[in-house]
């Protein structure tokens, strides 16, 4: 029956669903139990994603679960993000945007002039540049798999591409949410358009949004941050054929790509969950309200679960010694394009702050 092939991706699924239920379990010992804080001051996604690379990297993780841990990072972590819908409402979403836009604009342009700079200076093959450079501007491993069949990019290219952004990405998800508590002093619209802006996955973005929301009690900054990287990962449709054209211009072949292929479509579950939170705001304003109220609260309590599976999973596949045994160069360039969608983002935002204050 059609259903059996599904049930290669079973194994997985479970053995992200009990690292996340380990991790819930490790964080409430340590916050409730031995610190005495009535709710845990630790992330529970943080130490899912640390569990999952201490577990990956000192035992194999066998075939039988990688289906399942793959389907995991891509599809329980786009459904996650959708349920993150149900705490927005559309009029914030749109004013989340307005702002995020030209913020985004500004990071990719100046990521993108770092990056041709360094790539000139430390002589690093073009299609690794190419790699490299969309995956840090928009969208991490998603743009770099999209990219790779226009420009003809090899497999070991790639996997060091992927390699680059896992590495830094998880970097500043973990550190993120810190610095920038510190630095923009609490405040949820800025700390969340910084982490929208700055970390290169969708993933990782709502890790260090969940992370900072557990963290601090602020649900509002995972919100903007989710938001932040919805809308920067459109900007793959303009970006895409872009660099098929920077790249192909001169050449005879031309490589073939597909708007409707790389259209990031759980966006459209995420707005489409916005809007059923407003219809049913509107229609259980008065009868029914606390059926409704329930309804939306374990939704959002099955985003965190289904975010915070996907951290355990892409923990389980972080290879440190794959990471370790590569060239030093690109990473160079990696961590330059971090610090300056970073610096970028810092200083937009205060431009935004003394403009609008």
């Amino acid at each position: 029956m059609s259903y059996k092939k599904y049930l290669v991706f079973l194994p997985g699924i479970i053995l992200a669903f009990v690292l996340y239920t380990l991790s819930q379990g490790i964080n409430n010992i340590i916050g409730i139990e031995l610190l005495g804080y009535e709710k845990s001051p630790i992330s529970t996604a943080m130490i899912a994603i640390l569990f999952g690379i201490l577990l990956g990297n000192i035992f194999q993780i066998r075939n039988i679960f990688l289906k399942g841990l793959n389907f995991t990072q891509s599809n329980i972590l786009k459904l996650g993000i959708i349920c993150l819908g149900i705490q927005l409402k559309p009029f914030e979403f749109l004013e989340f945007g307005a702002i995020a836009i030209p913020l985004i604009i500004i990071c990719i342009v100046s990521v993108l002039i770092v990056i041709k700079v360094l790539v000139n200076k430390l002589k690093i093959p073009r299609r690794m540049s190419y790699l490299i450079s969309i995956g840090s501007t928009v969208c991490g491993t998603t743009a770099i798999m999209a990219t790779a069949p226009v420009i003809g990019a090899k497999k070991n290219e790639i996997s060091y591409a992927v390699a680059n952004i896992t590495i830094f990405g998880i970097l500043s998800m973990l550190i993120y949410p810190y610095f920038a508590n510190f630095y923009f002093n609490g405040e949820s619209l800025l700390i969340g358009l910084f982490l929208g802006t700055s970390i290169h996955e969708t993933a990782q973005v709502a890790a260090a949004g969940l992370i900072y929301d557990q963290q601090f009690n602020s649900p509002e900054t995972l919100n903007i941050a989710t938001v932040t990287k919805l809308i920067r990962n459109t900007f793959l449709i303009i970006m895409i054929p872009l660099f098929a054209f920077l790249y192909n211009r001169g050449q005879v072949r031309e490589k073939k790509y597909s708007i409707i292929n790389i259209f990031p479509y759980f966006v459209l579950g995420f707005v489409g969950m916005i809007i059923i939170r407003n219809v049913g705001d509107n229609i259980f304003i008065s009868s029914q309200n606390e059926i409704w109220a329930t309804t939306v609260i374990n939704i959002k309590i099955l985003s965190k679960i289904f975010l915070t599976m996907a951290m355990a999973a892409i923990g389980l596949s972080t290879n440190l010694r794959d990471i370790k045994n590569m060239g030093y160069k690109p990473f160079v360039v990696g961590f330059a394009a971090m610090a300056t969608v970073g610096l970028i983002s810092i200083t937009t935002i205060e431009v935004y702050i003394n403009f609008f204050n």
